[in-house]
């Protein structure tokens, strides 16, 4: 029997500028870019899943829809605890208009620092690991039936991070792992 997976699915490129920080900004993804993504995920999923759950953001909310929209026996429920990190008054400027001394000072104390007043990545990270145990549990109740998340880059980064770390706090020079690209997903075991 396989091991349960969980399916990392990363919303489609979000309709803003490039460049700019849009963390937890609730922007809408580009629509056909979000059922190419739906079909695309229809075709790779198993045929049994154990629960689906999706980032409030209407960005993953979008593919949520799309999906259900070909899978109507899914039923997919929000969870906060998927979303991107906050940002705090950093969200929806410019990276370039955000002062390099804030930003230095985010690198520095990577784990610790909010950046913009926002969310620290050790809380992120906190809450991730709290919905990755709840992941492995309905995965268990559901006889190792894969689970899918519809989220964003960082959650991603984070669910990488706690499966080769477990709940160690990175530094900035350590945060490398690449998340999957816009409308893209990943797999990793759940045992």
């Amino acid at each position: 029997m396989t091991p349960p997976r969980l399916w990392l699915a990363r919303h489609a490129r979000p309709l803003i500028a490039a460049g700019i920080c849009y963390g937890r900004h609730d922007v809408p993804a580009d629509a056909r870019a979000t059922v190419q993504a739906a079909a695309a995920l229809h075709a790779a999923l198993p045929g049994r899943l154990a629960a689906c759950w999706h980032s409030p953001l209407q960005r993953c909310e979008q593919l949520a829809l799309e999906i259900r929209a070909l899978r109507p026996d899914l039923t997919f429920d929000p969870d906060t605890r998927l979303t991107e990190l906050h940002f705090g008054t950093w969200e929806a400027r410019a990276w370039s208009d955000i002062a390099r001394a804030d930003i230095d000072a985010w690198t520095g104390a990577f784990d610790s620092h909010a950046p913009g007043g926002g969310e620290p990545l050790a809380a992120m990270l906190r809450r991730v690991a709290d919905a990755l145990a709840d992941a492995r549990r309905a995965a268990g109740r559901a006889q190792g039936a894969d689970v899918l998340w519809i989220t964003h880059a960082g959650v991603a980064r984070c669910v990488l991070w706690l499966q080769r770390h477990g709940e160690r706090l990175p530094r900035s020079h350590e945060w490398t792992d690449a998340a999957p690209a816009f409308g893209g997903w990943a797999t990793v075991p759940l045992g």
